[in-house]
């Protein structure tokens, strides 16, 4: 079994990546140098204002416990980490990853948290010969590299989220084995994470013998949806699956629970809704309700918590992927150590495309959130993560009443297998 430092060392004992001072860049996609008293710089890609998740922000946070835990330092040097904002959205984030890829001392990047940023940025990174690696996108477009299927995969490209393909087909089991659903309605907003994640499900749930009986779309911002709650009574369903943003998630859910006819109608959201903040918006409406998302135990993931809530905020992580933000910051920061070289003068350079292939060369990594394994093959290209750090939670009247958080797991990955 290979480890990440085994793997970096080999791919540079391949690659004779050694540097005398008056020698050119041997690496095919690029150097960059980093002077003794410069700081080491990395990129972020990621929602700057607080968004129903909390992943941007808790993204930042996870970064900064990760160079907390290196002392501040890394090669000797500082740490900077250069932040611009996606704002979620795939011409922001497009704009932005320009702006990044101007700055040739930032090494790689992480993000972005949005599967629609990521799909606006990843052609101007990838092209750049860059790297980004994202604690949050789930959507499995992003790693398939079928452009006929939808695929959006660039090189240069890794996560440590889970692929909604694992999620999809947890919450579709779920939904058969132990709440004996046989029909399911899904609600999605047509971006590329809640698109992918209902299609996900539902080609599961088919699969398993249940009836799809409507597949139905919500527009971003809506508030009236009466015509789509009309839909679903008609097609009887017994399990609505919404796995939308919190905004809309409220609106689902709080008209769903009004309506006539779906009194014994069981619902269920994902990780776009796994926050406080929609507990809070949709109040009594959330009784009961199903949540698939993030789900990380064990004593290095406690411990990870205690420093988060001496040094970051005394009530804990809000949202749900700072584990996977955490993971994804020391991946890249392992990485960075494993491939810089240093010249005679004392100057650090690091070969771009060496760094990709030493992310793509990580097997086994003990990460908070399980052992991850970077692939390279289609639908889970630049996927690290396996999907074991999932569940489906039920919140309840300590979640809606009390201001419990994460609310209890109900069912594990482990328990699907």
């Amino acid at each position: 079994m290979k480890t990440l430092c085994l793997s970096l060392i080999l791919v540079f004992l391949i690659a004779g990546f050694g540097i005398a001072d008056d020698e050119a860049c041997p690496d095919e996609l690029g150097c960059i140098e980093i002077g003794l008293e410069e700081k080491i710089v990395i990129g972020g890609l990621l929602q700057v204002a607080e968004s129903g998740s909390g992943s941007g922000p808790s993204a930042q946070s996870a970064f900064q416990l990760a160079v907390l835990a290196r002392k501040g330092l890394l090669l000797g040097r500082g740490i900077e980490f250069a932040l611009e904002d996606s704002a979620c959205s795939e011409q922001e984030a497009r704009e932005a990853a320009r702006r990044l890829v101007a700055n040739q001392s930032i090494i790689g990047i992480i993000g972005t948290n949005c599967s629609l940023a990521a799909k606006g940025a990843l052609p101007i990174i990838s092209e750049a010969g860059w790297l980004m690696i994202s604690p949050s996108n789930t959507s499995p477009f992003l790693t398939n590299v079928d452009r006929e299927a939808g695929g959006l995969y660039q090189p240069g490209y890794f996560r440590t989220a889970h692929n909604d393909l694992f999620q999809g087909a947890l919450s579709a089991q779920f939904a058969r084995a132990v709440l004996n659903v046989d029909s399911v309605a899904t609600i999605d907003d047509g971006d590329p994470y809640t698109s992918g994640l209902a299609g996900a499900m539902a080609d599961t749930f088919s699969s398993l013998n249940g009836e799809v009986v409507f597949r139905g779309v919500i527009r971003k911002g809506a508030t009236d949806i009466s015509e789509l709650i009309s839909a679903i009574v008609q097609s009887e369903a017994q399990l609505v699956y919404f796995p939308v943003f919190t905004a809309e998630a409220i609106v689902i859910v709080q008209q769903l629970t009004t309506t006539a006819g779906l009194e014994d109608t069981i619902m269920m959201t994902a990780d776009g809704a796994f926050s406080t903040s929609f507990v809070q918006g949709a109040g009594e409406a959330a009784m009961d309700l199903y949540v698939a998302g993030p789900h990380v135990i064990g004593e290095a993931y406690e411990a990870f918590l205690e420093t988060w809530k001496r040094e970051i905020d005394e009530a804990g992580p809000t949202g749900g992927f700072h584990a996977q933000a955490y993971d994804a910051a020391n991946l890249l920061l392992d990485a960075l150590e494993s491939v810089a070289r240093e010249r005679d003068d004392g100057t650090l350079t690091i070969g771009r495309g060496a760094l990709r292939e030493a992310l793509s060369a990580v097997e086994d990594y003990p990460g908070l959130t399980g052992s991850l394994t970077c692939q390279d093959a289609s639908p889970y290209a630049g996927d690290c993560a396996t999907g074991e750090a999932l569940a489906i939670f039920q919140l309840g009247a300590a979640e809606v009443h009390d201001g419990n958080w994460p609310p209890p797991a109900v069912w594990t990955a482990a328990m699907a297998d």
